[in-house]
């Protein structure tokens, strides 16, 4: 089946909201939206009673 959309989900148990930044070469973290943000159409959280999860939108070729 093929839809206009494929949607990708991550998730971790941190409660702090992601944000763009820029990473210094010694950061272990803080790389994930800026790579996704910019290539994704678009992205966005949620949050369960559990966890946190990074969801992102990318556009299919027709």
């Amino acid at each position: 089946m093929r839809d206009r959309t494929l949607a990708c989900e991550v998730s971790d148990g941190s409660g702090t909201a992601p944000h763009l930044r820029w990473a210094s070469s010694t950061d272990e973290s803080g790389r994930g939206t800026f790579l996704v943000g910019p290539l994704s159409h678009r992205w966005g959280t949620r949050h369960t009673a559990a966890r946190k999860v990074i969801w992102s939108e990318h556009l299919l070729p027709e």
